[in-house]
């Protein structure tokens, strides 16, 4: 009697952890840019902005990736394809709901810039744009991945 095995890695986990790595060392250069400029504009003010609109486009992309990668734990099951899309929609649905409530809660703080604060959002946004699409370009997925084959048959 053989043991089941497991369903194979996705192939495109490596490319995803990737996009988080890099999405990382861009939050951290726009967290430094939009610091100082923020701060030579505004102030403390401003490096605050600049710094609380990088984490959030930081915990917006951490949540579409990790979602991806957390659906992609269900691949081979027989639930897989509810669950990724159920997993990933899941993911945009709160990220929407998270920024509606930083937008109202942050609209009238007295320590907020808001032009700092939504260039820093825009930033990270489009950067991460950028990220996903040099990432992916530069990867070596084949278009036809993930499919899996019937075992050869043997001359028993």
């Amino acid at each position: 009697m053989t043991s089941p095995t497991l369903p194979q890695q996705p192939t495109s986990i490596p490319i995803l952890r990737r996009i988080l790595v890099y999405g990382a060392f861009l939050a951290l250069g726009i967290a430094v840019v939009g610091a100082v400029v923020g701060g030579l504009v505004e102030g403390s003010i401003g490096v605050v902005s600049a710094l609380v609109g990088t984490a959030m486009a930081v915990v917006f992309m951490g949540i579409t990736a990790g979602s991806i990668l957390l659906a992609n734990r269900f691949a081979g099951r027989e639930a897989a394809i509810g669950a990724f899309f159920g997993i990933v929609m899941g993911g945009w649905l709160l990220k929407f709901v998270v920024f509606l409530v930083l937008i109202v809660l942050l609209h009238d703080q007295p320590w907020i810039s808001p032009i700092v604060l939504f260039l820093s959002i825009v930033a990270g946004v489009i950067g991460s744009l950028v990220v996903d699409a040099v990432v992916v370009m530069k990867s070596r997925m084949s278009y036809v991945s993930d499919v899996t084959l019937p075992p050869a048959p043997t001359d028993d």
